[in-house]
Order: structure tokens, then sequence, then C-alpha cells
């Protein structure tokens, strides 16, 4: 997790940042993408590629891929523009 200073820092900050996963994706490129609710702290992620990636990304070793995070507002906007899964039902 990146934040404003860097790298976020368990020690100086006292705890992990506050992450969590909805029930929310949409495609873009052939990829899934989940939508996360985050504290205001967190800039970017580095995240790792998962065991159905590409081959060529499968191939690589300790490569990771950073996602700079965007707004509430652009996430909507994106939302609208693209097919979006929610992975529950809605009763």
């Amino acid at each position: 997790m990146w934040e404003f200073a860097g790298l976020w820092n368990e020690n100086a900050w006292r705890r992990k940042p506050e992450i969590q996963r909805l029930n929310l994706c949409m495609w873009e490129q052939d990829e899934k993408l989940w939508l996360y609710r985050v504290e205001d702290a967190v800039l970017m992620v580095e995240v790792l590629p998962t065991n159905n990636a590409s081959s060529q990304t499968a191939q690589t070793i300790g490569q990771v891929v950073l996602k700079r995070l965007i707004s509430a507002d652009q996430a909507i906007e994106r939302l609208t523009l693209t097919e979006a899964f929610n992975s529950q039902p809605i009763d």
C-alpha cells in the first residue's frame, strides 16, 4: 500500500490500512476489476498477478503492478460506461 509519504508503514500508523472489497466488479480490457472501499490516506496499491493472468504475466517472477486508486465519483462514472457485475443477487 502506498500513502502520501510513500509505502504504508504499519509501525508509524500503528495499524494496517482500512481496505474492504465490495461485491461489485467491472470488466475492462478482459480484466476483472473489483471495487474496494479504502481510507483517504491510501493512494495506490501493488497488485500481484493471479494464477489465471495471461501466460506472459504468469511467467514473470516477482512482478507487481501498481494500481492508482480513483475517487468515488470516478468509479461511478466508469461503472456507468462499462459492464458491471454484482457478485451476489440483490433481494
